[in-house]
């Protein structure tokens, strides 16, 4: 009786065997079979600022009076647009096209005579300027960087501008936030992805400049062992934006999404330029998402590594790691982090790259994502209606985060992934080894068997 349970045992075990071995054959032939196909054959559309009006309604009216008459334009409160004017008529006209007019002392020409002044004098790392529209003033920061000596002497050349040039100090210091979206790392240190770009034939990383030079090889795990792609061009300093061309050729899914943290991604529906007063997400690999508001354009920051230009100024924080995330509001591209000072915990000042002027230079076009249920995108907000209130404003329609870059994995999550072959290959092993053991068991079984008949045979 004994001798026949074994037997069943034996039986029951070889069978199992050769059922795990082709139910593994099936999970490797269906993981196999299942592999996302090639990314040419992900559908994207692209965008660039050449494919709608960039500017909002407050900069077509600056534009159509001309810089002699206003002195820049802003979102209020109330989401209604603002033009600084120079003059009654330039105000009836603003109040014709439905925005409101503020009267001022100082035009645009004013502002940009005094920024070329700075400009040409003596650089001082650790020093800004921008043109607050909303005070009708050119701001000059010094950080805590900055000598006495340097800031008397930078105070004098701005005497001799004039009174609508105001002198601040702040806190901290000014520098780029080497170190998301998501994280891809170098020899140079970590940055943040910020969107993704094509050239019709090749797709990139549009991040920041002062991340790395040209030819810098880009990861997104610190073993090195997940490579992304590596820098082919940019412009640092100057312009603060570079390209990091995909080790494929193709970013892959979800290339019209910026993560946000949580699994969570928001879609990019369009590209344009931002407005002073506009509420505006970033997202980056080590604060994740931040909101604030844009507080000034076309500012100039000397960093320690050079000076940068046309940069957006925001009062959204921004920490070491999050440089080249992207800046944006409502699903619309705006910028790519540059640099600031202060963090998350304190606050702080953040500036932007442009998103339409690294495009413009560079010759490229944003990739966007399909609508939500896989169409055309969906259009981005009309200029002509203005920007939505700040209170209102939203970072746009969130979705779930997939494949935007090489999953940085160990070996055990990729193996018991059941997308993937090893799962199969796992089982395939583990009844290989049962089968073994049954014929190995059988055989000594035998043995121990003639063994004892020997015994009692020849005892």
């Amino acid at each position: 009786m004994r001798h026949a349970r074994r037997r069943v045992v034996r039986r029951v075990t070889r069978l199992a065997a050769v059922g795990g071995l082709l139910l593994g054959g099936t999970m490797v032939t269906h993981a196999v079979a299942s592999e996302p196909g090639t990314p040419d054959a992900v559908p994207f559309s692209t965008a660039s600022p050449a494919d709608a009006d960039a500017a909002g309604p407050g900069a077509d009216l600056v534009r159509r009076l001309g810089t002699s008459r206003t002195a820049g334009s802003w979102v209020g409160e109330d989401g209604r647009t603002v033009v600084a004017v120079t003059d009654e008529e330039a105000a009836a006209e603003v109040r014709a096209a439905g925005a409101e007019p503020k009267r001022v002392r100082h035009s645009m020409d004013d502002f940009d005579s005094a920024t070329r002044t700075l400009s040409s004098a003596p650089r001082v790392p650790g020093t800004a300027w921008m043109k607050d529209y909303r005070s009708n003033q050119v701001v000059v920061r010094g950080d805590s960087t900055v000598s006495e000596d340097d800031w008397s002497s930078l105070t004098e050349v701005a005497d001799g501008i004039g009174d609508f040039v105001r002198m601040e100090r702040v806190g901290g210091t000014f520098t780029t936030r080497l170190a998301g979206g998501l994280p891809v790392l170098s020899t140079a240190g970590r940055c943040s992805a910020g969107f993704n770009v094509t050239d019709g034939q090749r797709e990139f990383i549009l991040t920041a400049g002062h991340c790395g030079p040209q030819g810098s090889v880009w990861f997104s795990d610190d073993g090195g062992r997940k490579k992304v792609g590596t820098t082919v061009g940019g412009s640092f300093p100057g312009d603060d934006y570079s390209l990091i061309a995909y080790d494929g050729g193709k970013a892959g899914e979800n290339a019209g999404v910026v993560a946000v943290g949580g699994g969570k991604g928001v879609r990019i529906t369009g590209v344009a330029e931002p407005t002073v007063g506009q509420r505006i997400f970033r997202s980056g690999s080590t604060s994740g998402l931040r909101d604030g508001e844009v507080t000034a354009l076309d500012v100039t920051v000397n960093y320690p590594e050079g000076t940068v230009g046309g940069l957006i100024e925001s009062d959204v924080c921004a920490e070491p790691g999050d440089s080249g995330g992207p800046m944006f509001s409502e699903g619309i591209a705006l910028g790519v982090t540059s640099g600031g000072s202060g963090d998350c915990r304190s606050g702080g000042i953040t500036y932007f790259q442009p998103v339409t002027k690294a495009l413009a230079d560079l010759d490229l076009k944003l990739i966007v994502a399909p609508g939500e249920d896989g169409g055309s995108p969906s259009p981005a907000p009309s200029q002509a209606q203005g920007v939505a209130a700040p209170d209102a404003a939203t970072p746009g329609s969130s979705t779930s985060v997939r494949g935007i870059l090489p999953d940085p994995s160990t070996l055990v999550s990729r193996l018991a992934d059941p997308r993937n072959v090893g799962p199969g290959l796992l089982v395939m092993g583990g009844s290989l080894v049962a089968l073994v053991a049954s014929r190995w068991i059988r055989a000594e079984q035998d043995r121990k068997a003639y063994r004892r008949q020997y015994s009692a045979t020849w005892g």
